[in-house]
């Protein structure tokens, strides 16, 4: 008999663990960001970017949670994605969905 695949369980995998499997939804960050339009920030800043030149632009959310984060918790740029990097619900904010291991982006 084969085994089953890993997909018909919804176990709790140390290093992809889903945020929803991890973090309290209680918490003040998850629900601000259950709360905020997404989608409007994209609207809004879309006609500041341009596709056919320069860096490709990282992903609205997170730019735009790095920004709130920076200011709600008074912190330098270096400070902020250094912090960013061991605070799981800070991610979660940003958009992301498991645990990042890596800077989002150079704080300069």
């Amino acid at each position: 008999m084969k085994p089953r695949k890993n997909a018909d369980f919804d176990q709790l995998q140390l290093f992809n663990a889903q945020f929803s499997q991890l973090l309290n939804p209680d918490h003040p960050l998850v629900h601000l960001a259950d709360k905020i339009d997404w989608p409007r920030f994209e609207t809004a800043f879309s006609p500041c970017f341009s596709s056919d030149n320069g860096a490709p632009a990282l992903a609205t959310r997170l730019v735009v949670g790095l920004l709130y984060l920076k200011h709600a918790f008074n912190l330098s740029d270096e400070a902020l994605v250094e912090r960013w990097v061991e605070n799981p619900y800070w991610q979660y904010f940003c958009g992301f969905k498991t645990m990042q291991h890596e800077l989002p982006l150079h704080p300069t």
